[in-house]
């Protein structure tokens, strides 16, 4: 099935197959993909599926607009490899035909409708410390999140119900939590721990 990967200043924040019907994008929570950014509207774009693969990126009326590999468009048919640009975030189209089975093994699991509820009054999140984006905050909402560069460094970040919890999933360079590295082995994160991952550093934080 089609998917979205969007990234910033070339990390892996989110992955995301595009099975309903219509998916929104923006920056109100309800939203099927939240980007927390003020370059992002409440409601700034849709993806619309066709048949099994095509998918059609409507802009909602943005502020900002919505770009095309560099184009700003209003509705356009979304072709392998295309980038959408949405202030800091970069969101590269893979569709159907063109993912390998490599990547759906990888990526499957990881939003397979098994996700459990949130537990607890706690809210997590990423804040990047380095690069043009440092300051951005990514949410970290889902059961199981993944984030780095495939190919070079990614993890996983699993809520559970005591907490959350960070692995290593590719290691070309090692990531590393407050300087050590992170292996297989889930490690329960806690506020304000550092997470070194693909050249760039996050801080883990937890709020009310």
């Amino acid at each position: 099935m089609p998917q979205l990967i969007t990234t910033v200043d070339g990390v892996e924040i989110h992955r995301t197959y595009l099975t309903r019907v219509r998916t929104t994008l923006g920056r109100r929570p309800d939203n099927h993909i939240v980007l927390t950014d003020l370059a992002v509207s409440g409601e700034h774009c849709a993806f619309e599926l066709s048949g099994l693969s095509d998918v059609v990126v409507i802009d909602s009326g943005s502020t900002n607009g919505t770009y095309i590999n560099g184009a700003m468009v209003k509705i356009h048919l979304l072709q392998e490899g295309d980038v959408l640009s949405i202030g800091k975030f970069r969101i590269q189209y893979r569709s159907a035909n063109e993912l390998t089975d490599e990547s759906q093994t990888v990526a499957m699991p990881l939003f397979d409708g098994h996700s459990q509820a949130a537990t607890g009054a706690m809210h997590a999140s990423l804040k990047l410390l380095t690069g043009s984006s440092a300051g951005l905050e990514i949410p970290v909402s889902k059961a199981v999140s993944t984030f780095g560069q495939p190919g070079i460094a990614l993890i996983a970040i699993a809520h559970r119900r005591h907490g959350y919890y960070v692995s290593c999933m590719e290691a070309a360079q090692v990531p590393k939590l407050n300087g050590i590295a992170i292996s297989d082995e889930p490690v329960l994160l806690a506020d304000r721990d550092v997470i070194e991952l693909a050249g760039s550093a996050l801080e883990f934080l937890l709020k009310p």
